[in-house]
């Protein structure tokens, strides 16, 4: 499934009014840097380009849970166990409906999704002009700068 389907999966299931705030951060984020010179508007996308997504937070820290359950479930009591199995419960139901409870407590805490943070990338990529040798109409240049449109649009 590709990113674009996944996030929208998490959107679809993210309240209207977290789906706001996420929207006029990314647009009160754009204005701010708008202004900027190109080496500030650079910097910014390097911290988005790392900024961690409801994924990848996820991903990690149920793994963890994960091993920790494993680890203390083999080494003592074996209930632990059931902390492994907990967590893969969710990762489960992540992957297979794009929602469980740790993604709407991530939401709240603002987390965005990857295909929400390259949103606000590439609307700075096009303040800095990183798009401006694109041809507008594909049958005006005949060698449309290909290499130059992927790196643009490079995450």
């Amino acid at each position: 499934m590709n990113s674009k389907l996944e996030a929208d999966r998490v959107r679809r299931r993210t309240s209207y009014e977290q789906l706001r705030n996420i929207e006029e951060r990314i647009e009160r984020n754009v204005r701010l840097y708008a202004g900027q010179p190109e080496n500030v508007i650079a910097h910014r996308i390097e911290e988005l380009q790392n900024e961690w997504s409801t994924e990848r937070l996820l991903e990690t820290k149920v793994s963890t849970l994960m091993l920790i359950g494993a680890v203390l479930g083999l080494a003592g009591n074996r209930k632990w166990l059931l902390l492994s199995g907990v967590a893969a419960g969710f990762l489960l139901q992540h992957a297979i409906t794009g929602w469980c409870p740790p993604v709407q407590i991530y939401r709240q805490f603002g987390f965005r999704t990857r295909c929400e943070i390259e949103r606000e990338i590439y609307a700075l990529k096009a303040v800095r002009g990183d798009f401006k040798d694109v041809p507008a109409e594909p049958g005006k240049s005949k060698s449309a700068p290909v290499k130059q449109i992927l790196e643009a649009v490079k995450a």
